[in-house]
């Protein structure tokens, strides 16, 4: 195994460590739905969708986006070099 692939695969491995997190970190979108108050949205609950669930999904899309394109990064590199 060369540099370079030991390299990629680091990273490759930070990649998906971080989709995962961030996936994991976010809500469900069916959350609260059977409370007692009816599903209604509070004033906290608004700002909340804005504020952490916001920031988690776009960088939900940025990592996805990454990895996908570190993905056919390497598989080009590996193909054209061996």
């Amino acid at each position: 195994m060369g540099v370079v692939e030991i390299i990629f695969g680091i990273i490759l491995l930070l990649f998906s460590i971080a989709i995962i997190i961030v996936v994991l970190l976010q809500e469900g979108h069916q959350q609260n739905l059977g409370t007692i108050t009816g599903g209604a949205d509070t004033f906290l609950s608004k700002n909340k969708a804005r504020s952490i669930d916001a920031f988690l999904a776009r960088w939900t899309k940025f990592i996805a986006i990454g990895f996908f394109a570190l993905v056919i990064v390497i598989n080009v590199i590996m193909y054209f070099t061996h």
